[in-house]
């Protein structure tokens, strides 16, 4: 049984094109086959950088000393919309 597959159009620059269809061929295989290879290797890591936060040591020695105060920090708006947003979205 053979997968089934979905059209997506798209329009590149000639230029743009000609390259893709050159990095194909010396790849050994077709055109969708290489945008299809570079999709699935390049977005995991864009979804990668926008679920991921990276702190240095003295950042994240910072948010656990917020955590950890005694209601003295009351997030402003701005954080709590946002914060509602993602409980929204399942994050």
């Amino acid at each position: 049984m053979a997968n089934k597959t979905e059209r997506v159009e798209a329009r590149f620059q000639p230029e743009v094109k000609q390259l893709a269809e050159r990095a194909a061929i010396v790849s050994g295989i077709s055109l969708t086959d290489y945008l299809a290879k570079l999709v699935r290797e390049d977005a995991p890591k864009t979804l990668k950088s926008y679920s991921e936060i990276q702190l240095t040591n003295q950042q994240f020695d910072n948010f656990l000393s917020v955590c950890e105060s005694e209601g003295e920090y009351e997030p402003d708006q701005a954080i709590k919309e946002a914060a509602k947003r993602l409980d929204e979205e399942g994050f």
